[in-house]
This record gives structure tokens, sequence and C-alpha cells, in this order.
């Protein structure tokens, strides 16, 4: 049997190894998109993602035979503890269909974080709660979502026969334009008695890191504090994003929705880029920024996700809550009949959050896809 060897994530050339894997070692599988080099590059560089300088963290690549077949991150927090899950935690695995190469990443990712004294392991984080998370279990063959994991079947089976056990399962929902008539008013924001208290306005993308980012990071972490997993959501990880916000996210797919002329509750949906990027095959090259704005300017985009979500944790399970839920829901149907949006895609919900499930099935989501957490102790 070749033997694996685990190789730690040192220089420029190993990082965009890092980086590049899924889409070489899934390439041509059914429900796989390869996602952009310089994407991924924001998402894990150091000097590209404010969210390292809360975490000590090594990356790792396992190679058999001189070729790359998997790859994993573990991270643990400095100074911050997330809300019931471990701050000892692992991201990025991708590998592979072999146990063994599995075997070889998680041990390495567990004896790093042992050596920093954790006793028990949460993941994948890919690199935290407010980014990607979990192994795809349900929805293989979905129509591939830009920012969303996508896994091969068998690697939540050999996580499990390694011992990993379920911590959470991540629901995403997804809402069919088509269900809807969309020539209809909407039914809440114009109610008499709303009218004049509820108020559904573009988010500024002009002032994005002069006051939005700092009304987003409010919102979203008053929204999700005392969640599962929470961390917080820092104002420098929302600037970061701005840049990235003001080139893909139409100006229609902000909102901000204010009651009684205070902001409330704020929603960011981008188009699927997958449906633009997909020939890249993750490469743009020296034409490829051209091409892709091109692209964004012309392409008639047929399906987007909601990304960011946060209502004031005052107004959640309450009736007033449910209003400016609805409200919001019923503007992006509004604004995705506009745009010629087919579906919208919501992810990340908890299975046990019960309060953010019955509204999205009330107004019609469908379970699209089920990433899970998993958990193991060490002995």
């Amino acid at each position: 049997m070749a033997r694996i060897e685990i190789v730690p994530v040192a220089g420029l050339s190993r990082f965009t190894t890092f980086c590049k894997l899924p889409r070489l070692l899934y390439k041509g599988a059914t429900g796989f998109a390869p996602p952009l080099d310089i994407e991924r590059w924001t998402t894990f560089a150091h000097m590209l993602n404010p969210h390292y300088k809360l975490v000590e963290d090594q990356k790792f690549l396992a190679r058999r035979d001189g070729e790359w077949v998997g790859r994993i991150c573990a991270h643990v927090y400095k100074d911050v503890t997330p809300v019931g899950a471990s701050p000892a935690q692992f991201g990025a695995l991708d590998a592979v269909d072999d146990i063994e190469v599995v075997r070889a990443l998680t041990q390495a990712a567990e004896a790093w974080l042992k050596e920093k004294g954790a006793t028990r392991i949460n993941g994948p984080f890919s690199p935290t709660v407010n980014h990607e998370c979990g192994v795809l279990i349900e929805g293989f063959d979905a129509t591939p979502m830009f920012l969303m994991p996508w896994h091969p079947p068998y690697l939540s089976r050999h996580l499990e026969a390694l011992g990993y056990e379920k911590a959470k399962d991540l629901i995403s929902y997804r809402f069919s334009m088509g269900d809807f008539d969309l020539d209809e008013k909407p039914r809440i924001s114009t109610r008499k008695e709303w009218r004049e208290r509820l108020n559904l306005r573009p988010i500024d993308k002009s002032k994005l890191k002069s006051g939005e980012t700092a009304l987003m990071e409010e919102l979203f972490n008053d929204a999700w504090s005392g969640n599962w997993a929470y961390v917080p959501f820092t104002k420098a990880e929302f600037d970061s994003m701005a840049d990235a916000l003001n080139l893909v996210m139409p100006p229609e797919f902000g909102i901000v929705a204010e009651l009684d002329g205070k902001p409330q509750s704020f929603v960011v949906a981008l188009p699927n880029l997958f449906e633009i990027i997909t020939d890249f095959d993750g490469r743009l090259g020296f034409f490829g920024p051209l091409k892709l704005i091109a692209r964004m300017k012309s392409h008639k985009f047929k399906s987007a996700r909601i990304v960011l979500l946060g209502t004031r944790k005052k107004l959640q399970n309450s009736a007033t809550g449910g209003v400016v839920f609805f409200s919001m829901v019923e503007e992006m149907r509004r604004r995705g009949k506009g745009a010629t949006i087919d579906a919208f895609e919501a992810g990340w919900v908890l299975e046990d959050n019960l309060a953010m499930r019955k509204p999205i099935e009330m107004f019609g989501g469908k379970i699209d896809k089920v990433h899970r957490i998993y958990e193991k102790r060490f002995g």
C-alpha cells in the first residue's frame, strides 16, 4: 500500500494547492462546480481574511505516490468561545475516496489541536461558522450554489467510520419563484397598519464601509448571539467583504427593514456566480476579470443565494418579527421577478431552529441541501 504523507501548508505553492484542490479532486462530479481560485485565496489567506486574527490555525495536505489526495485545516480560537461548540475546530476537509487518506488528515488535525489543549473537536467550519460549514450529506445532485461547499457521499461515511458523530445538521432551503403569483402586490407591507411603520430600503452600496457594514455587524451579531457555534462576525470581516459586495451584489439584492424609523433587520443575496464562471475551471487568467465583469452585466441570472440575514433578537419569535421577516421575503420575491431569478436559496439553518424553519417553510421553502457538523471527543 502506498504511503500517505501529511504535509503542513507553508509557502505560496502549497497554499495555492490547498485552495484549488477540491476542483482537482472532484472535477466532473455531478453537482460540483469549481469555485474561483482567487475567491478561495480571499477565504483562506491570513492577509485577506480578518477572521484569522481570532484563531491560530494550521493547514495540511495529503500526498500519495506524488499526487495530492486531500486537505484539512485545524484552528483554535484564542479569546472567543463558540456557543456550545468546541473552540478547537477543523475545516476545509476534502479527499479522494480512501478512508486511510481521511484518517491521516483528521489525525493530523487532531494531533495539532491536542497540542493546544483540545479535548473535543467540531467541524467542518471553513474557516468559520459565518462562512462555509459542514459536510454535504443530502443534495449531492442539487443545483450548485456559489459559496456552498460540495462533497461526495463517501466523505461523511468515512468520517463516521472514524468515530466522528453528528453534532448538528444545517439545512438549506430553496424558494421557487414559479410557486407564487409574483404579480400579486405584497400582502404585508401594503397593509394599513404597517404601511407607515415599515420601510424597506436598499443597502447603500456607496456607504458600505462608512455606515452599512457597521449596521450589518450590529444586526447580525444581535440576531445570532446565543445560537449554537456562534462567534461574533466582526466589522473588519464585513469590511473585507465590502469590495466584493460592491462588485457582485445587485443593488436590489440588499435590503434593510426599518420599523418606526429604526433598522431592525437586513438581508443580502448574491446571484449564483456558478452560472457564469464554471467554464473558467477556477482560473481567471489574464483576460478573465474583464470577461467576468462583462458577464456580470449581461447575464440574466436564474438563481441567487441569501448569504446574510439578521433580525434583532427582541423581535424574534414575535408577531412583529414575523411581519418584518415576511415583508422581506415578499420583497425578495418581487425583486427576484424583476431580475429574472427563478429560485432563491437560503442556507445554514440549524435543524433545531424552529423559529427560523417554520416561517421559511410557511413561505414555501423546500429543503434542498443538508450539511452536517461533526464532533469527536478525544480519549
